[in-house]
């Protein structure tokens, strides 16, 4: 699970750098490699570990997404995103695709700082060949766990280290990173339903003053949410609620 965590982190890191390349260069000159793939009988042992190398690699890109999401800012950002659309009411905007897409651009803004880490201390000294793989994996893992290690509660390592039946670690460097990755998670998902319960209150006093007002003035047959709605969206546009939730977001990881 670790070496496939850094091989996705890896992929992407090149992936991003391999593009700006391109952008800085002549459209004559593609850095890209040519790829031949050829079908035939291994010969020796060597043949055979890089056909397995490869298909573990396909294996991992396959399982990237879910991995992206488990070990970045993607989780609580989406958490609050979807907390803030039912608190508005709204049934079909903005649409879930599009809050996946704001997700997914601000956890590139807030991972920025940890994947050019990992690509200046693993990533350009492999490729320059100063450095085998498994010295790569070591320096290039070590910025992901600092970020999921600034993320997650203490109470939340400790059920997993417990849950491990390992033994008390005396510093961090000891605990291991399939015990990290599900308290980085559960601590997340702690975050994003405390952000997304203070989301919830201001919109939840509109709606009781509508409800009020409406009771009232004796309409009791007529919704409160028709009525609420639109005051909900202007009480989200007058205070910039995007910015400030944003904002709030990206703020929680610094």
């Amino acid at each position: 699970m670790n070496k496939r965590l850094f091989l996705v982190i890896a992929a992407s890191v090149f992936l991003l750098m391999a593009a700006d390349t391109i952008a800085q260069q002549k459209p004559s000159a593609i850095p890209f490699p040519k790829i031949n793939l050829d079908v035939g009988t291994a010969q020796n042992g060597n043949d055979v570990s890089v056909t397995l190398q490869i298909l573990l690699l396909m294996t991992v890109l396959s399982l990237a997404p879910s991995i992206v999401i488990m070990t970045t800012a993607y989780l609580r950002i989406i958490i609050v995103f979807h907390f803030l659309k039912s608190a508005l009411g709204t049934q079909q905007m903005p649409p879930s695709q599009l809050l996946a897409g704001v997700a997914l651009f601000i956890t590139f803004f807030i991972m920025a700082p940890t994947w050019n880490k990992v690509n200046d201390d693993a990533l350009k000294p492999l490729m320059a060949n100063k450095i085998n793989i498994e010295e790569a994996y070591d320096k290039g893992i070590e910025p992901i766990r600092q970020f999921m290690f600034k993320q997650t509660r203490d109470e939340d390592l400790e059920l997993f280290i417990g849950l491990s039946n390992q033994a008390r670690p005396a510093n961090r460097n000891e605990v291991s990173t399939y015990v990290l990755i599900p308290s980085f998670v559960l601590s997340e998902l702690r975050a994003g339903f405390i952000m997304g319960f203070f989301l919830f209150i201001p919109f939840i006093m509109v709606d009781m003053i509508v409800s009020s007002i409406l009771m009232s003035m004796g309409m009791m047959m007529m919704p409160p949410m028709m009525i609420s709605l639109p005051f909900k969206i202007l009480l989200f546009i007058l205070v910039d609620g995007w910015n400030l939730i944003v904002g709030s977001l990206v703020r929680s990881f610094l």
